[in-house]
């Protein structure tokens, strides 16, 4: 291989393509048991419409209802494994054919994973999606099926019920048509015209990508860069902003700090491709984000938390939520590579900061597909999908760090949290630690933040000054996590009947007023950042999402000291 020749950061796709099952004639659907899978996404607006309508135009076909069987059950928080064992169970109805509902937001990509195991199972199924849903399914579909009956209508949360049932008629004709059709003309039917990567990536691992030769341009600095850029932002294999060329010699020297083999993989089947990460993957994006190569580690670390099962990484990454994947480095390694917790931590002018938290992100987009537009849901997205890295600073720390708190003073942990961008808390008045501590307090949470329907954990970001009030005032660690854990709530009334539909511990059914942390412990307390009067908190996305801390350890699990203990000989 030349060395100097591109490496794909999508790596290899399988893109399988599945034989779709056989469809009963009008005559068998009639007479047979037809399933119906609600994601629980019916359950809310005049969704639900969706089914009525559909179920009404079978019986004006000659359907009885008494074959109508109906499976309702979320998505969320299910791998693949367990979604394919839902379909599983719901195929021993031994359905004729099954309508799948609903793609819209969150739950498309999944939802579309169980369709496809529905048919594998020989289930002839169609699969209801609305914007901007539709999209992310027909990506999933593509991907891991091939081709698949997606039906989708234009639908909102303010469509009436006439609405909606005036959208299932006009795709009436696509719905019966691709429960009872085979051979070519199912074929188009399920043709999905998808918006990239319409030529998966080739099996060598390199981009065909040669520019061409001019004389003078091979002299400059950075000759050809603007071109490869230009190419990768095309192929939707970019964020957006400049990166490093993933050439074979970059990548080999990424690997000088890493000792696991390049096909060791870091997490399930995920995203919209389906793949799973391998240290390869997170190799090439950490050359394209203009990681050095000391940053590896935290990277493999950084993987290994994020596929906890805890986290919900197969949804997290396409969700319409605007969070990025936060990286909170604690512990010496932290300092030895420098990443920073310092003045302005999180913005620009931390170049570890940058790549680490880039790279994360850039293997979410590359490898699993989800990119913006096209197969991630985010409705405006934030910069914390650029990049969300920072690190806690032992000379800052008036309390126990991260690390210490799970391991010791000598072991580094990334803690990654699914969270929105850090929300600012301005205080240069409050002369004693209480009343910070209620400015504080009533900045963890809104109205429009998940926690306000999903309890779940956030990072409070204190400024040396104010952690200096606070410790002065005789506050622990574990004060401060209680009183937020008291005071930050909403009164039920204002939280019922908007946002998005709660989930809550059972033991909260009938709590009044409702808290947005289940226990103190949800709160996680950091001292970062330069003098002044602007401390941070980071809300959670939360949908069956938990912050993670995962030690930085070598291969064989030994915790490293150093990241020398990661060189190679």
């Amino acid at each position: 291989m030349n060395l100097n020749e591109l490496l794909d950061p999508r790596g290899i796709q399988e893109r399988p393509y599945i034989d779709l099952a056989k469809r009963p004639t009008l005559d068998e659907l009639k007479n047979g048991k037809i399933l119906f899978y609600n994601n629980t996404k019916l359950g809310f607006c005049n969704y639900y419409t969706v089914f009525d309508r559909i179920k009404a135009r079978l019986v004006e076909l000659g359907c009885s209802e008494s074959n109508f069987v109906e499976y309702t059950e979320t998505v969320r928080g299910k791998n693949q494994e367990r979604l394919y064992e839902y379909a599983a169970m719901m195929a021993e109805e031994k359905p004729v054919a099954a309508i799948v509902a609903f793609g819209d937001m969150g739950t498309s990509s999944s939802t579309t994973v169980v369709a496809i195991a529905l048919e594998k199972l020989g289930i002839p199924t169609v699969y209801m999606t609305a914007p901007p849903g539709s999209a992310i399914t027909e990506g999933v579909g593509v991907y891991r099926a091939g081709h698949l009956c997606l039906c989708s209508v234009d639908i909102y949360q303010g469509s009436t019920v006439e609405e909606v049932s005036e959208q299932v008629d006009l795709k009436w004709d696509y719905i019966i048509n691709s429960l009872t059709t085979n051979g070519d003309a199912l074929q188009d039917l399920a043709h999905i015209d998808f918006k990239i990567d319409k030529v998966a990536p080739a099996e060598n691992g390199l981009l065909p990508f040669v520019p061409e030769y001019d004389e003078e341009k091979s002299k400059e600095p950075g000759a050809y860069m603007e071109e490869i850029n230009d190419y990768f932002n095309e192929m939707h294999i970019s964020d957006g902003l400049p990166i490093i060329p993933p050439t074979k010699a970059r990548y080999e020297k990424m690997m000088e700090y890493c000792p696991w083999p390049e096909d060791t993989v870091l997490t399930d089947p995920s995203g919209p491709s389906g793949k799973s990460v391998t240290v390869k993957d997170v190799a090439i994006a950490a050359v394209m984000a203009g990681c050095k190569p000391h940053a590896m580690p935290i990277l493999v670390a950084t993987f290994k938390a994020l596929n906890s099962p805890l986290y919900n990484f197969n949804q997290s990454v396409t969700t319409s939520h605007p969070g990025g994947n936060l990286v909170l480095v604690s512990g010496p390694i932290a300092q030895e590579i420098g990443i920073s917790g310092k003045q302005g931590c999180q913005g620009p002018g931390w170049p570890e900061n940058a790549t680490i938290g880039r790279a994360v992100n850039l293997v979410i987009m590359n490898v699993l597909r989800s990119v913006p537009g096209v197969c991630d849901l985010d409705c405006i997205a934030s910069q914390a999908e650029f990049t969300y890295c920072f690190a806690e600073e032992p000379d800052l720390a008036e309390w126990n760090m991260i690390n210490e708190d799970h391991y010791d003073s000598e072991t580094t942990t990334v803690y990654v949290l699914k969270a929105e961008p850090i929300h600012d808390v301005i205080d240069f008045l409050s002369l004693d630690g209480y009343d910070l501590l209620d400015t504080i307090t009533h900045c963890c949470t809104t109205l429009g933040s998940n926690n306000a329907y999903m309890p779940g954990p956030m990072v409070i970001c204190l400024v040396p000054d104010h952690a200096k009030l606070l410790k002065r005032d005789g506050f622990t660690k574990e004060m401060i996590q209680e009183h937020i854990h008291t005071y930050a709530y909403h009164e039920v009334p204002m939280v019922r009947n908007r946002g998005l539909v709660p989930v809550r511990p059972a033991s909260f059914k009938n709590k009044h007023p409702m808290p947005v942390t289940r226990s103190p412990k949800d709160v996680e307390v950091v001292t970062i950042g330069g003098r002044g009067g602007h401390d941070g908190i980071i809300l959670p996305w939360a949908l069956h999402s938990e912050g993670i801390v995962e030690p930085v350890a070598l291969p064989d699990g030994t915790i490293a000291k150093s990241i020398k203990d990661f060189k190679k000989n």
